[in-house]
Formats: structure tokens, sequence, C-alpha cells
């Protein structure tokens, strides 16, 4: 390969920090925000809204993207308020859970025993295998609200442990 002629190299690199320079001092403007492409939703504004069995004084929920009854990838939040829990169930597919602010109280098997649930505060991640009972909530004594995003593949086919009761939560 043959060598550039020294004083050619130097008005290349001059040329190619020139650019450099003007783009870091602003020179390039970037593109403004595209709102059909990138869906933001400030923490304020997420359409939060009663459970439809429970009611919002036990869980509210907002389905983000998807829906976790139907066919595909879905992104929830949760929000159970202080006392509240899950009755012991399940669901046909894994469901990936972060917990957003709060704390979430969680355990498995088909007894109820809020006593013995894990908390998991803000930050922490839970996964729930698909086909394993568990239950969760906010304990009595809990401080705070959770509230919980869950991410999975639909349709989630929702199962209670117990048959007798469809749907429901417990007081913790």
């Amino acid at each position: 390969m043959d060598e550039l002629d020294p004083a050619r190299r130097e008005l290349l690199i001059g040329g190619v920090m020139a650019a450099i320079a003007a783009g870091m001092a602003g020179g390039a403007q970037a593109s403004p925000l595209d709102s059909a492409q990138t869906i933001i939703i400030p923490k304020g504004e997420i359409p939060w809204k009663p459970h439809p069995i429970y009611g919002g004084h036990v869980q509210e929920t907002c389905t983000l993207f998807g829906d976790p009854n139907k066919a595909g990838l879905y992104l929830s939040m949760i929000r159970w308020h202080i006392g509240f829990m899950s009755i012991p169930h399940y669901y046909d597919t894994d469901r990936i859970c972060m917990v957003m602010s709060g704390t979430w109280w969680c355990n498995s098997g088909a007894d109820f025993d809020p006593k013995a649930c894990v908390p998991v505060p803000a930050g922490g991640f839970v996964r729930r295998v698909a086909r394993t009972h568990h239950y969760d909530g906010v304990i009595s004594g809990g401080t705070e609200p959770v509230e919980v995003a869950v991410f999975g593949m639909g349709p989630i086919n929702y199962k209670p442990s117990d048959p007798t009761r469809a749907q429901g939560y417990m007081r913790a």
C-alpha cells in the first residue's frame, strides 16, 4: 500500500478533525423526536385502571403493549394496594417481572400464607415459571403500594389453584 504524502495526510487528518469538532460543538443537528416512532408515556400519565374484578381499592392495572390474553408479547403494569394479595394461581406462560416501586411480597405454592412471603423491593426481578402456583401482593404491614412491570407471551390463561374461586384476592 502506498503511503500518503505527509502534506496530503495532514490535510486529510485536519479535515476529519474539523468535522469531529464541528459535530461536538453542535454543528450537527439531531432529528426531532417522531412520536409515531418513539412512544413515551411519562410516569404520571400511565393510564392506570381499577382491576375489572377486584376494584381500584385492591389493585390497578395498565397494559402498555400487546394483550396478556392474546397471542404475542405484552407488557403490563400492576399496582397492589396495602393489605391485598392474589389468591394462589398460575399461568400457562412464564412472566418476567420487575418491581418498579414499593415492595412486592411473593411466595410459591398453592397454600396461602402471607407471613411466608419474601419481600422484593424496587429494582428487584422475579420470574414466574409457567404452570407453577404462586401468590403475591402487599402484606398488611406494608408501607406503600407496589408497582410491578410484567412482561411475557400471551395468552397467559390465568388458573386459580382453588377452582371454586374463579378469580380473587385475599386480605393479607
